[in-house]
């Protein structure tokens, strides 16, 4: 066909239009419009200010007679959702959301393109339908992106992509459109097929999809805009003018901070994760940034998400509220507000449930959750996620993952996460084979193993460190208790009983605490601590750790005896930073911390062990850590993050030993030190001063026969 009036056929048009390349709004939608004799779109969703940046288009297309057909779905705010869901008349809502978008503040040139829309609706050259799925009470978005133009020659011009009639969607995301010429064989087929889809859906005969007409009351405020709007030519106009803020405001995704370095080991665990089907195990040591490696890892995985038009329902459980509060901050980084599942359920449970809905019906790309290991395992939060489904994708994210390994935990892990990742620096449960098993079952094999070693010589994200063995002898009591402890522990291990999990409440798990704590409390280490904190007594930046409990042979407790140390006897700033600290004084004890200006010393009880942040911490006294080497392998991480203007950390470590000459059981002491010698081999060999440590220890190894550890 050859004809001197413009035509579709003699547009300049690309089987692709992408906003890396290209003005999709300028280069495909307007000229298309100027030739058009018939337009025929169905979106998702739209916004009055959609037409006004066709305005210029559209004018063209009214002066030439042009007939325009918009099938859409209303935009819904979580009020009409849920008076949707308490019953009330679903075309009565969709009326009041639409009339709603008709009646709001604009400016003028938003106005002006809706006088243009009434207008052409009075003149019977524009028709609206809205359509909405419906199931099981409930009420789903209308999702799909397609348009058609025809001309007066019958040239049929076919497009899908991701674009909503929306400002955001035109002009403001990242969109691509892909178009199917209909005069081109190889295009002509999908032409014709996606006209007759939308005509199936202009006289509701799609399945499972119901398209009503356009609400007669939104139909005549429109039409009251075209009467009262004075006819004013727009083209030229900049529509750039329209201000973002005229739109509903755009949906969060996740994204990359500006600020942010992405580490060349982040990019591999982010590509190996994502390799595996987005399952799998980060087992990094402390401090090498697993938070923001998982965020990038799920930021990627939007990415193709959206792509396929698909909502990311993102939950991740951390065993602690701290925490919970930590990876909060840390999503917003990413561009999303998460909602904090913890403490009591009315707080939380009407913000998840709007977010969940919202998701549904399309309006919010991603949902961000984040919850205490407790609040994950209740009813009520199992019962969200057994509900996601559909065009949702459930990523679950396990921070501290060795936790959910217990019986309890590990059964409420969902089913219907599509993807998977667990962090942890020592994802093995200590004497659980079967906890470790199960976790390795649900989330996959480790897809990136980062040891201590590297993070501190290879990737240099961690510090160097001196490290510095203390030998504390038991008193008689002590040694006794000791003594008394392992042999009641020999009849367990003789009957039969099994180490499955210290923290268990089982006869052998009490002893072995009750046995930890004899060597956690021994009184000898309050008087070498106090040796090296007069040393160190200009230093800012310290943490304690003390032993939990009361001390096994008189009950004193040893955070108390710490403070009165450091506090009244040394005359040091310090605070105690233990379980019943309130959430909030544990933030401004950190803040103070930090400055080195105003607290010197941390006294902690195990509170500083997982996940908390506190680079600044240059040196660490150990004065007790659990026979479980995760727990001092936590707290080595915590002195290790780098700082600025820190160069070195020094980590003093603790070690109760047999009283040298007293007559004991060989066997027994020599088992104590065992357990002793292993966490200190451990801290040693990665340090500066190895050599000091060997040469510490050296005299007791020889007498106990130990030279192999």
């Amino acid at each position: 066909m050859t004809t001197d009036r413009p035509s579709l056929r003699t547009l300049s048009l690309k089987d692709r239009y992408r906003s890396d390349a290209d003005d999709v709004v300028r280069d495909f939608y307007l000229p298309a419009f100027q030739v058009a004799a018939t337009y025929s779109r169905a979106v998702g969703y739209f916004t009055s200010t959609s037409m006004a940046l066709y305005s210029r288009g559209i004018e063209t297309f009214a002066k030439r007679g042009g007939m325009m057909r918009l099938v859409a779905s209303p935009y819904l705010t979580e009020d009409d959702i849920a008076d949707i869901e308490r019953g009330y008349d679903l075309r009565d809502m969709v009326a009041r959301a639409t009339l709603r978008e008709l009646d709001r503040d604009a400016p003028n040139l938003v106005l002006d393109g809706l006088g243009v829309l009434g207008r052409l609706i009075a003149e019977g050259r524009l028709d609206i339908k809205i359509a909405f799925v419906e199931a099981l009470g409930r009420v789903g978005i209308y999702h799909e992106k397609l348009g058609v133009f025809r001309d007066t020659y019958g040239d049929l011009l076919a497009f899908t992509g991701s674009s909503n009639e929306t400002l955001g969607g035109l002009a403001a995301n990242f969109e691509s459109v892909d178009v199917f010429r209909g005069w081109l064989p190889a295009d002509g087929k999908r032409a014709v097929r996606y006209e007759e889809d939308f005509e199936r859906l202009w006289s509701n005969s799609t399945p499972n999809l119901t398209v009503e007409a356009f609400p007669d009351v939104a139909r005549e405020r429109l039409i009251a805009l075209g009467h009262d709007r004075p006819y004013r030519p727009l083209a030229g106009r900049d529509t750039a003018l329209i201000p973002s803020h005229a739109d509903e405001p755009a949906p969060t995704v996740l994204r990359l901070p500006e600020t942010l370095l992405v580490r060349d080991y982040q990019k591999k665990a982010v590509t190996n994760w994502l390799t595996a089907q987005g399952r799998g195990i980060l087992k990094m040591a402390t401090g090498t940034g697993k938070t923001k490696t998982a965020l990038i890892a799920a930021t990627q995985l939007c990415k193709a998400i959206q792509q396929r038009e698909e909502t990311l329902v993102m939950v991740v459980v951390a065993p602690y509220q701290h925490l919970v509060d930590q990876w909060i901050g840390e999503i917003e980084a990413f561009g999303v507000r998460p909602v904090g599942v913890y403490e009591s359920s009315s707080a939380w449970i009407p913000k998840v449930e709007n977010q969940m809905t919202e998701a549904r019906l399309g309006q919010r790309p991603v949902v961000a959750l984040v919850a205490t290991n407790a609040s994950f395992a209740g009813d009520r939060f199992q019962s969200v996620l057994s509900r996601v489904s559909g065009q949702q994708r459930l990523l679950l994210i396990a921070d501290e993952a060795h936790n959910l390994g217990s019986a309890t935990y590990r059964s409420a892990l969902p089913r219907n996460a599509t993807y998977r990742l667990a962090l942890s620096a020592t994802p093995e449960r200590w004497f659980d084979d079967e906890g470790t098993d199960a976790l390795t079952d649900y989330f996959g094999q480790k897809v990136l193993e980062i040891s201590l070693d590297d993070a501190i010589n290879t990737y240099h994200a961690l510090c160097h460190y001196d490290y510095h063995p203390r030998l504390v002898e038991l008193d008689d009591p002590e040694m006794a208790l000791y003594l008394d402890l392992t042999a009641r522990i020999a009849k367990c291990f003789a009957a039969g009983q099994r180490v499955e999990d210290e923290g268990q409440d089982s006869q052998l798990g009490r002893l072995l605490r009750d046995r930890a704590n004899v060597l956690g409390h021994a009184a000898g280490k309050l008087a070498v601590l106090r040796q090296d904190m007069e040393v160190n007594r200009e230093s800012w930046y310290q943490l304690v750790y003390c032993a939990e409990g009361g001390r096994p042979t008189d009950g004193v407790n040893q955070v108390d005896e710490a403070m009165v140390m450091i506090g009244r006897d040394l005359g040091l700033s310090a605070h105690r930073y233990v379980a019943d600290t309130p959430r909030q004084e544990r933030r401004l004890l950190l803040r103070r911390f930090g400055t080195g200006q105003d607290l010197r010393v941390l006294v902690s009880m195990r509170c500083l062990d997982e996940g908390v942040d506190i680079p600044d911490a240059r040196t660490g006294y150990l004065l007790a850590s659990s026979s479980n080497p995760r727990q001092f392998i936590q707290r080595r991480g915590r002195l290790l993050r780098l700082a600025e203007g820190k160069v070195k950390a020094d980590i003093y470590d603790y070690l109760a030993v047999p009283a040298d000459g007293v007559p004991l059981n060989f066997d027994v002491e020599r088992s104590l030190l065992i357990r002793e010698l292993q966490r200190a081999d451990e801290f040693g060999k990665l340090s500066d001063n190895y050599g000091a440590t060997l040469d510490t220890l050296r005299p007791v190894k020889q007498r106990y026969q130990l030279m192999d550890i």
